[in-house]
């Protein structure tokens, strides 16, 4: 009897203990379901918020880039029709842009304007002397392109494109050049530009040479102001590749014209012969110029250095080389407005000399600038070697100068004068501009004829 109650007993507390056993492990997996479940939910209120903070990303809008005037958007975002259906700008993220442009309109009245230097006093390039008196209206507008990368260990790339539209409806064409090099060091550029300016007229209205490019400098029976810049560049018959180098306050410059020889003059035409052109030419033009504050001077010689590229043919059927062509040229620099932008004086002494075939020519310039008002005068000497006077006077109208061999100087008087920010607009100036040029000869060709010449310009100009 007492064996049966201590085995009942004993299986009692055994099946007690193991119902608490049994309940102490469900309680314990109930509370590790309760752990679970918690973290679920946090980790799905972490993702609500994540999503909640992109949604408002996403609604505010994208501040300008530093590097950039206008936004670069992704491909992405363009080919979305759901993000935007505006037109939209793209840029490729490799560098700045900048677009920019000018307006520069003239109203001009002058003299006869055939005859005595060959100055083209026009912006409109297929313009031709005429025998009358002038009024004209010319001018046109410059749209610019400058593409620019720059490198944090300063190296640097890019690019300048400028097309040009004038009133007569033909579109031409400034500056196209690629760029790249280190940022006050060194730098290589080709393409069409114009290198240094070796004879600067400070602010020039209205004696424009038509030597801002290298075609038609010299007119033939006419007088030439050479003024270095035959190998500048800018040509239409050819390219430019020029190297420079800044070292403290030295700059060094090394411009290289491939060009047509011809293109130098105006109806291909040089002391009374036709000329034919061979082989194109190639000028060199190294410049070495220093400046501090308003102190700046600069040296240069250009030299065509291709033999024979062009010349004309005699009576005896033999060609003559007439491409020998070298120049030598030195300008200094004044500018007072460094110290003082509002009375400071801007001022250039200019000089040039030319060893051509059977010619050279002497050109010597001053000018200044002081609170908007510019005068300036340019003296040319010109000494002709030969001449073919049977040539000239069949080919040569009756208002030519220059039909034989010998020496002209030629005088030029210029002035301007500059209302700046008119109504207010700081982009928007009126020149006011004025010249006087005449010819004195060493024989009686020029005696008892009106050898004087004048005339007066209004330019609008207009930045954007």
């Amino acid at each position: 009897m007492y064996l049966k109650i201590k085995t009942l007993a004993l299986f009692v507390g055994a099946m007690l203990s193991t119902g608490a056993i049994a309940s102490s492990q469900q309680s314990a997996l109930e509370q590790r379901l309760n752990q679970l479940e918690q973290r679920l939910q946090a980790a799905e209120q972490r993702a609500s918020n994540a999503e909640t903070e992109i949604q408002q990303l996403k609604s505010k809008p994208i501040p300008p880039q530093a590097t950039a005037p206008v936004a670069v958007v992704s491909e992405q975002s363009v080919n979305s029709a759901t993000d935007n259906k505006s037109p939209k700008l793209t840029l490729t993220g490799y560098g700045d842009l900048k677009i920019y442009g000018d307006v520069e309109f003239n109203m001009d009245a002058a003299s006869r304007s055939n005859g005595l230097t060959s100055m083209r006093r026009s912006a409109n390039t297929n313009w031709t002397d005429g025998n009358n008196e002038r009024w004209d209206i010319n001018g046109r507008i410059l749209l610019g392109f400058d593409g620019y990368r720059r490198m944090q260990n300063g190296n640097f790339a890019g690019f300048t494109v400028q097309p040009l539209a004038d009133l007569t409806g033909h579109m031409n064409l400034d500056d196209a050049a690629f760029f790249f090099g280190h940022e006050n060091d060194w730098k290589v550029k080709v393409g069409r530009f114009e290198a240094y300016d070796m004879f600067p007229l400070n602010q020039d209205t209205f004696v424009e040479y038509s030597g801002n490019t290298a075609n038609d400098l010299y007119g033939d029976g006419y007088g030439y102001i050479y003024m270095m810049k035959e190998g500048r560049g800018r040509s239409d018959t050819g390219g430019n590749f020029m190297l420079s180098k800044n070292i403290d306050n030295w700059y060094f410059e090394l411009n290289t014209l491939l060009e047509n020889g011809t293109s130098l003059y105006q109806d291909k035409s040089y002391h009374g012969n036709e000329l034919v052109n061979d082989k194109n030419v190639a000028y060199l033009r190294p410049v070495i110029a220093w400046s501090k504050e308003r102190f700046s001077v600069a040296a240069a010689m250009e030299a065509q250095v291709v033999d024979n590229a062009y010349g004309y043919v005699d009576a005896n059927g033999q060609t003559v080389d007439q491409s020998s062509r070298t120049g030598y040229g030195l300008t200094m620099t004044w500018n007072g407005q460094k110290s003082d932008p509002d009375n400071g004086i801007v001022a250039n002494l200019n000089t040039a000399y030319l060893d051509a075939a059977d010619e050279t020519d002497f050109t010597a310039g001053v000018n200044a600038l002081w609170k908007n008002f510019e005068l300036g005068y340019i003296y040319a000497h010109n000494d002709i070697d030969k001449f073919d006077v049977t040539s000239a006077v069949q080919n040569c109208d009756s208002d030519c100068w220059i039909t034989n061999a010998g020496t002209y100087d030629i005088h030029t008087i210029h002035s301007s004068y500059l209302f700046p920010n008119v109504m207010g607009m700081k982009n928007f100036n009126i020149y006011l501009g004025t010249y006087v040029s005449w010819v004195s000869a060493d024989n009686d060709s020029s005696e008892g004829s009106d050898n004087t010449r004048y005339g007066g310009r209004v330019r609008f100009k207009y930045y954007f």
